[in-house]
């Protein structure tokens, strides 16, 4: 009897068995985890700020509302989210323990405790009932997840029905010579960054192959629709660099 082959997956531009990722991720992250805020500024040159503000402005949270943060690491998402809401409650959960102790240092998440849980979990296995959330999140997290299809779904399982889903995540720009330019800054500085900064530049040049092998907006736009959530649609944001997943459990 021969043996099933072992299904394997991305990581970065290597082949690996699936299995393999999830441990890998956590060791990229629990090696950056105390330079992760400040390498976002320094990698985007502070646009990821006005990014999340318009993943914000597009979400428009309301007073009352529980957001499930999916890969929210050091909590800038619901920091966000809970400023602008005035109340309400966040769940923030990532794989990664080491991004979440970082996430609880900061400023905003003392002041905001009351309104905060971090859960350690998986985005492909949520530990949480059916029909729990108003809204559901993840911001530059998602390329990392292991079967992302997997993680929609279960998206779409814990939010209430009329509850939404949006994704922030890296993208493809539509212009293949602007897509170029992007490559060589993303291939050529980020990973020196991430050595000069980090001490780490294994883990950001894995990051930049990540975006890489990330689905297009529209391929993406068919997964949401795939796990069941309607009225999805997308925007991009600095021409498709990043680019904004919206969609609703109806």
């Amino acid at each position: 009897m021969t043996d099933k082959p072992e299904t394997t997956t991305h990581f970065g531009f290597e082949t690996v068995p699936e299995g393999d990722k999830a441990g890998r991720v956590q060791g990229v992250f629990s090696s950056v985890a105390s330079k992760y805020d400040i390498m976002n500024d320094v990698m985007s040159v502070g646009i990821h700020r006005v990014w999340k503000d318009a993943m914000m402005d597009w979400l428009a949270p309301r007073p009352g509302q529980r957001l499930l943060d999916v890969a929210g690491g050091t909590g800038d998402i619901s920091f966000r989210f809970l400023k602008r809401a005035g109340h309400g409650h966040s769940t923030v959960l990532d794989i990664t323990e080491s991004m979440l102790v970082e996430g609880r240092k900061r400023a905003e998440a003392e002041r905001m405790s009351d309104s905060l849980d971090w859960v350690v979990g998986d985005a492909m296995a949520l530990p949480f009932d059916d029909n729990t959330f108003d809204v559901y999140t993840i911001s530059f997290g998602i390329r990392n997840v292991t079967r992302p299809q997997e993680a929609l779904n279960e998206a779409y399982r814990v939010l209430k029905p009329g509850g939404r889903l949006m994704v922030l995540e890296f993208s493809q720009l539509p212009n293949p010579m602007m897509q170029a330019a992007y490559d060589a800054y993303s291939f050529n500085v980020i990973p020196r960054m991430g050595q000069l900064i980090a001490g780490d530049r294994d883990s950001y040049q894995y990051l930049v192959e990540s975006i890489r092998n990330f689905p297009d907006q529209d391929t993406f736009l068919g997964m949401l629709r795939t796990a069941g959530f309607g009225n999805a649609k997308y925007r991009n944001l600095s021409l498709g660099i990043a680019a904004l997943h919206s969609g609703w459990k109806l």
